[in-house]
């Protein structure tokens, strides 16, 4: 599928956002229950409390996404993504619970043309509702990814396991960095780049 240039951005960052959280989650999961948990240094005090957070806000905005686009209200109980706070312990299930939401968030992007980034996104606050443009709600929320997954970067420094590189998506020549991933996760240049798959003229 050939999308609008802007358009095509939104997807490849909602691919590239699902490939850092399938790498992040490899290493994670070379750790015991106990390291998982343990408390750390970080705006969250664990890796599973930061882990946590990322997967439950990523419920929140993507289920806003899918409702404003279906011509939908906000759920009536929005919020009930964050009850309890940390709805899992192990991090196999968060793994598998972060992969379905990242591929509900790709899909949601691999269907937008440029017009549907200016489509009202209805948001759902406590104070109550207010209205955003789609183009802002997932820039918001690919920041939001990329920052604490700086932080569960960050914490595993302080471990044995080697925090992974989540800086290898982008350009051409690391393409082999990736492979195995991509084939984990179903993933091909092709149908990430389109025709940019290989070097521009000089």
């Amino acid at each position: 599928m050939t999308r609008p240039s802007l358009a095509r951005h939104f997807f490849t960052e909602a691919c590239n956002n699902a490939w850092a959280n399938h790498r992040l989650y490899q290493a994670c999961l070379q750790l015991t229950p106990q390291e998982f948990t343990a408390e750390r240094v970080s705006f969250f005090p664990s890796l599973k409390s930061t882990l946590n957070h990322i997967l439950t806000v990523d419920w929140y905005y993507v289920e806003m996404l899918e409702r404003s686009h279906a011509g939908l209200a906000p759920h009536g109980q929005p919020h009930r993504h964050f009850d309890p706070e940390e709805p899992f312990e192990a991090c196999g299930e968060l793994a598998r619970e972060q992969l379905a939401v990242d591929r509900r968030l790709i899909a949601f992007c691999d269907a937008l043309d440029d017009a549907g980034l200016d489509v009202a996104v209805r948001v759902p606050r406590k104070a109550g509702e207010y209205r955003d443009y789609t183009s802002r709600i997932l820039a918001h929320l690919f920041e939001h990814d990329i920052h604490h997954r700086g932080q569960v970067h960050a914490m595993l420094a302080g471990t044995r396991v080697k925090p992974p590189q989540l800086d290898e998506f982008f350009c051409l020549n690391e393409d082999h960095l990736r492979a195995k991933d991509f084939e984990a996760l179903g993933f091909t240049e092709a149908g990430i780049w389109g025709a940019r798959t290989s070097p521009p003229p000089a």
